[in-house]
């Protein structure tokens, strides 16, 4: 994410406003809330990174300028789970219990809930720092893809182009794409044959085939997102997916829904642009946003997939 240096900060009269919806043309696609969102908490300076961990159902998200990795526990108590995490942006819980997270520093690292240390799984490719690991999504096998695009990076760029990796098990790295146009939001279908790659200096999104563990194919668009008025060419920021394989993009307009083959199923607009997304609460059905300065939920009628 390109963090800005200040943001304007939101009053909490705005969780009582009704969140703004647009739907593709055709009504039978849309996705729709099921009430009106709400202001978790705000008075941050760039929130990313959302994270629901189902064992404890509390959510972890960062404040990247903060070097903050927050905790929300299930009565909204809000809690610094570090504030030493190298600009940490995307994060995730995997299935053992790990908190893993992309830190704009150059590296990627897994978190023990517990003791909060965090373990260093990869920091250069072909020698050669990461640029600013931004997002990531695990497969079925264990392994990690992530993003590598420019925000936060040294320049010269140390990997020279942006783009994605794989971490496998074993621990060998990979760089799985060629050069992109700023990847940052990344994730799996849930038969995880295709991977998503969400770009934020193009209008169009990517899909591609996962011929095996690492190893890709076939890359193409999937949609063009819709651009604010005036604008063209911007893209999007972090990602999820839902049960049924809808991808819900955060854009300049807001949390762009796109089905599975690249149809608008619709937009959900908060009172800041969002940067990240994922779904948690008992039955995955509340989607959390980080939004600038700020944290929202808001229910919907489609459970969101589980990351592991």
């Amino acid at each position: 994410m390109n963090v800005q240096t200040s943001f304007h900060s939101v009053g909490c009269f705005l969780s009582t406003l009704i969140v703004t919806v647009a739907f593709a043309q055709d009504s039978n696609q849309k996705i729709q809330p099921l009430g009106e969102f709400e202001l978790v908490k705000d008075g941050f300076t760039f929130t990313e990174g959302p994270a629901w961990d189902p064992a404890a159902g509390a959510l972890y998200f960062t404040d990247i300028p903060n070097t903050t990795i927050h905790r929300l526990d299930r009565d909204d108590q809000l809690t610094a789970f570090t504030t030493d995490s190298k600009h940490a942006n995307g994060l995730m819980v995997a299935a053992d219990g790990r908190l893993l997270a992309c830190q704009m520093d150059g590296q990627v690292v897994a978190y023990s809930l517990q003791e909060k240390k965090a373990k260093l799984l990869v920091n250069q490719y072909d020698g050669k720092r990461f640029n600013a690991p931004n997002d990531l999504v695990l497969d079925k096998t264990g392994g990690l893809y992530f993003t590598d695009p420019l925000f936060r990076a040294p320049t010269p760029l140390p990997q020279e182009i942006q783009a994605v990796y794989y971490l496998s098990k074993s621990g060998s790295v990979s760089r799985v794409t060629e050069g992109l146009a700023a990847p940052n939001g990344i994730g799996l279908s849930p038969d995880g044959k295709q991977l998503y790659v969400i770009p934020s200096r193009q209008a169009e999104m990517l899909v591609y085939d996962v011929v095996s563990a690492g190893k890709l194919s076939n890359g193409r668009t999937l949609c063009q997102l819709k651009q604010p008025p005036g604008k063209s060419g911007t893209g999007g920021d972090g990602m999820a997916l839902d049960t049924e394989g809808n991808l819900y993009i955060t854009t300049n307009l807001g949390v762009e829904i796109i089905s599975p083959t690249g149809e608008h199923r619709g937009l959900v607009v908060f009172p800041q642009q969002p940067a990240n997304v994922t779904f948690g609460g008992e039955d995955r059905k509340t989607m959390y946003v980080t939004a600038r300065s700020a944290l929202y939920r808001i229910r919907m009628p489609i459970a969101g997939l589980s990351p592991n």
